[in-house]
């Protein structure tokens, strides 16, 4: 029985002491709780993240929202009624002509607030973690009281057919916005219209009939009747926006001067592309942490690259109804030219693809590559949900809203924060305006609502000790010593009545 189910299995550590911010620099005023995650289901670690977790490497952390000097509110994008603003669609123009014509842009990377949606101000694992080697086939012997409690690889190249079909609503949502820039100003005084020049047009007009005029010369150049394709008559058909893949298929033109490829690799020393380009990996991790965040070597070796980026909890589970890659950790690799010039850190999980971390060589900073992965793993995003209908949502980690390099997250629109009393999720419109007037805030306006997931009964939450898998209520009869029901408390209020009665908290 024991080894037929899968178990999440972690240890727990308080969170009294604080340490050094990342983002403010405040040397002891970031405050979480911690568990060390020996092995973890995607569903748990969904489950957890939709209460405010978040994984380091193995190690999986809370801010103590209330406490610590930088609040970080958990955060997800819509993927499927995502469409891209200006500034988006700026990034992957820029990422075309480069693909296209070979030329890097000047300068850097346009204002880009932050390189990547990583947390890398998250905090480091405690030094002291029991050296449990323990795995779910491992555990022996399940006590009558449970009964009693309730590898592929992917090449991403072709996304225009990715996108959703919930892709309609976003279009009838949407809102053109003036470009600003077609504003006239008042002529000067005695001097009118110039009779001799054409009338002042708007320049998205001029766009558009540039636009129209060369499919006219792509149908006559295929021999195409212009009765075939008309211009439409209704202003609102020409109006549409066009969606992500649209954007990310032109940027991946043919016959350009380079060749820019996307590749979907498991976090497995067992498969053979990841083994294949580990060590180009690790390079790059090191160049990019040294030159973008001026790490010292030593905090930027393969060990250090292999822990924070390639050490996960997450089992690799697959699914009937769930993507055809399967869930867990992986990294999208970015292949220019024939070498890893980005890689971006995933999980997928079962209603969501969450952003780790990204690293990319920092000669091609100027293209954006931070927001252009994000970009990427929406439409990633969308064509998953085409194979499991649930997995529709993109979460970028924590929004930061104290720490205003870290604002740019909310731009990925629509996106919702998590409420941090009552975890659920709250527009972030709605959000901002609390967030101007106070560092921490409870979104829910509900006065008298409350966590649905309280925890009710610690009696209930299992515990592992010595290898067997217990309620709380049968391990505590059983311990001798000093009680240690408050910081089991502490641990279960956290993750919640249904995770306490799924996770095995290890007790030694």
């Amino acid at each position: 029985m024991a080894g037929n189910k899968s178990y999440t299995i972690v240890e727990y550590f308080g969170g009294d002491d604080g340490y050094r911010c990342g983002y403010c620099k405040n040397e002891k005023g970031n405050f979480s709780h911690g568990m060390w995650s020996h092995t973890m289901t995607v569903q748990d670690y969904q489950d957890l993240i939709d209460r405010g977790w978040r994984r380091s490497g193995k190690y999986v952390y809370k801010p103590i929202m209330n406490k610590t000097c930088c609040p970080q509110y958990t955060i997800r994008c819509h993927a499927l009624k995502f469409q891209p603003s200006k500034s988006h669609k700026k990034i992957l123009k820029k990422m075309s002509k480069f693909i296209s014509k070979g030329e890097l842009p000047k300068g850097q990377n346009d204002g880009e607030p932050m390189d990547s949606v990583c947390e890398e101000a998250g905090p480091r694992e405690p030094g002291q973690v029991c050296p449990l080697e323990v795995k779910c086939a491992a555990i022996t012997d399940i006590q009558k009281e449970v009964a009693e409690c309730p590898a592929i690889t992917e090449v991403q190249k072709d996304v225009v057919d990715a996108a959703p079909a919930g892709s309609e609503a976003s279009r009838n949502d949407a809102v053109s916005v003036p470009d600003g820039r077609t504003a006239a100003t008042a002529p000067k005084p005695g001097v009118g219209a110039d009779a001799s020049r054409p009338p002042c047009r708007k320049a998205k007009d001029l766009r558009k009939e540039r636009r129209l005029q060369k499919e006219q010369m792509r149908n006559d150049a295929d021999g195409v009747s212009s009765i075939a394709s008309p211009t439409p008559s209704n202003p609102s058909q020409s109006n549409q926006p066009k969606l992500l893949e649209d954007f990310i298929s032109e940027s991946l033109p043919d016959n350009a001067s380079h060749c820019l490829e996307v590749r979907l690799v498991p976090v497995n020393f067992e498969d053979p592309q990841f083994t294949a380009s580990y060590q180009q990996s690790v390079a790059l991790y090191a160049r990019y942490q040294m030159a973008i965040h001026g790490d010292d070597p030593s905090e930027c070796s393969e060990s250090e690259f292999r822990r924070f980026l390639c050490d996960s909890p997450l089992e690799a589970e697959h699914s009937p109804d769930g993507p055809e890659v399967g869930y867990g950790s992986f990294h999208q690799q970015y292949w220019l030219d024939g070498r890893i010039v980005a890689v971006g850190v995933i999980d997928i999980l079962p209603t969501c693809v969450s952003s780790v971390y990204l690293y990319y060589h920092p000669e091609f900073a100027s293209l954006s590559l931070g927001s252009y992965s994000a970009l990427r793993e929406i439409a990633f995003t969308r064509q998953l949900q085409k194979q499991s209908p649930k997995l529709s949502y993109y979460y970028l980690g924590f929004y930061i809203h104290s720490c205003p390099k870290m604002r740019y997250k909310g731009q990925y629109r629509p996106s919702d924060l998590l409420c941090p009393e009552t975890f659920v999720w709250v527009p972030i419109e709605r959000c901002l305006p609390q967030l101007e007037n106070s560092r921490y805030a409870r979104f829910n306006q509900d006065p008298d609502a409350g966590d649905v997931r309280v925890l009710k009964d610690v009696g209930r939450a299992l515990v592992l000790y010595r290898r067997t898998v217990m309620p709380y209520a049968a391990y505590s009869r059983k311990r001798k010593g000093s009680s240690d029901e408050t910081e089991v408390q502490q641990y279960a209020g956290l993750v919640g009545q249904e995770c306490a009665e799924r996770i095995l908290l290890y007790r030694s």
